[in-house]
């Protein structure tokens, strides 16, 4: 067998063994050490503890675990509560008003904590039986918490746009005001579509009876003032010193997490044993992703190595493509692998499969990143592994059907593929305003992968060494 069919067994054998339900990352590792010795022998341990040591002392992601910690800590301080609250009552007038609240909830909660699952789980409980009493359909209900609670991957300061940073060679940075405009166009039109369904079919969206729409004035305004403006603050904070250079990522979310133990204390929502949970959490989140990262490096490096890479580029340039048909072929098959996988195995896995092809093809990084972002929201989404659909079924009434939150979770997805459609016929809604902040997008970064090994062993890859 040559070794570009020994690297593509590699990567089949990988997914055969994920779909049995192995640890990823260990999978990965395991695959990465046997297929290396077959290819580089004794060296593969030497690789082994290169790229340890380089995912570990990368720079770009001291800022995950800060981030992780800064939205546990909010999750944890009872602020989301406070602010559907106000939001609630802010929107009692507009049609869909509750479904609107939820949305702008799950907008500004994902943007603090950026996991889908928390946003999901916690709105759930809080915003689901809301809507429920309220009268609303419930396919309509489950598909604004599912559709709001993945915006987190998307809206900055996401922790997919780090990892794809760290794996692309892009700077987190550029990616970040690439992202803002399509992650607010994004959570504008499902507030539309809200907004436009209770219009259309009031039966599905009901409005508030008066007693919960004719509040003061003043009443909402504190409200405001005491829930929505110190969590918006505290973003716009964090998001303003990233985007105007006053700041790097990671030491933005060392602000983020230090302001949000501020807030919790202000809220008197703080105590060591919340902290300490939060802590714990954030370990074992972080854990997981610099685990993906080690397994990923050895994984893509020896598949580089054994020509596994050069295969699937000859593929790919046999192909007749042009670069929209490519852009949709490497979409179409992200989406496919969203189903059975996380977002964070299709970033450091999959993702640096398509990066060598963008030169070839003409595709900006940056662009391409906001629309694997994009596609990321529909693999939480589409069945029969939509994951954000199992996180509310987890806390949803007993007489709430899976399949009416799939039904509900669909038309979301349509709104998903809109604005991507958009965003193909207008890439300036990507580019423009890291242009405007910045000068110019960066050049395609160089995936981690090797392309062979030297001699006398392995030395450290300066690819992972990417500056905040």
């Amino acid at each position: 067998m040559s070794d570009g069919m020994l690297g593509l067994t590699q990567l089949f054998l990988f997914l055969f063994f994920i779909m049995l339900g192995f640890p990823i990352a260990f999978t990965l590792m395991a695959m990465g050490l046997f297929f290396g010795y077959l290819g580089m022998q004794e060296r593969i341990f030497d690789l082994l503890v290169q790229r340890t040591y380089a995912v570990m002392s990368n720079d770009v992601l001291i800022s995950v675990p800060l981030f992780v910690l800064m939205g546990y800590i909010i999750e944890r301080a009872n602020i989301l509560d406070r602010l559907f609250r106000s939001l609630q009552m802010a929107s009692g007038n507009i049609p869909g008003s509750l479904a609107v609240a939820t949305l702008a909830t799950c907008a500004l909660f994902a943007t603090a904590t950026g996991i889908v699952g928390a946003v999901v789980t916690l709105m759930g409980l809080l915003a689901f039986p809301a809507m429920l009493r309220a009268g609303y359909d419930v396919r309509l209900a489950s598909g604004v918490i599912c559709a709001g609670g993945c915006l987190g991957i998307l809206i900055p300061p996401s922790i997919m746009l780090i990892l794809f940073g760290a794996t692309a060679g892009v700077s987190v940075v550029q990616l970040y005001a690439a992202a803002f405009i399509p992650g607010v166009m994004l959570a504008g039109m499902y507030i539309l579509y809200a907004m436009g369904i209770a219009l259309l079919k009031p039966e599905m969206a009901p409005r508030l009876p008066p007693e919960e729409v004719n509040i003061p004035f003043s009443q909402i305004a504190i409200s405001l003032l005491t829930s929505f403006i110190p969590l918006a603050a505290l973003i716009a904070m964090v998001l303003g010193a990233i985007l105007m250079g006053l700041a790097t990522p990671s030491e933005a979310a060392a602000m983020g997490s230090l302001g949000s133990i501020i807030l919790a204390i202000v809220y008197r929502s703080f105590s060591f044993a919340k902290l300490k949970e939060s802590v714990f959490l954030t370990a074992r989140t972080s854990a997981m992703v610099c685990w993906l990262f080690v397994g990923s490096a050895i994984f893509s490096s020896v598949f580089g190595y054994l020509g596994g890479q050069d295969l699937v580029e000859q593929f790919f340039k046999s192909l007749p493509l042009n670069t929209f048909t490519f852009m949709i072929l490497a979409q179409l098959l992200i989406f496919i692998l969203g189903w059975p996988l996380e977002w964070t195995e299709i970033i450091v896995i999959f993702v640096p499969i398509f990066l060598p092809l963008l030169d070839d093809f003409g595709v900006d990084p940056l662009f391409f990143g906001v629309m694997v972002a994009l596609n990321l929201q529909t693999s939480f989404l589409s069945p029969p592994v939509a994951m954000a659909a199992f996180y509310l079924k987890g806390v949803a009434p007993k007489h709430v059907r899976l399949e009416d939150i799939f039904k509900g979770c669909m038309p979301f997805i349509y709104i998903v593929l809109i604005c991507m459609l958009a965003i193909y016929v207008f890439p300036g809604l990507v580019t423009w305003l890291p242009d405007q902040l910045y000068g110019s997008t960066p050049s395609v970064g160089t995936p981690i992968q090797l392309d062979a090994p030297p001699e006398g062993g392995f030395q450290e890859d300066e690819a992972l060494k990417i500056a905040d």
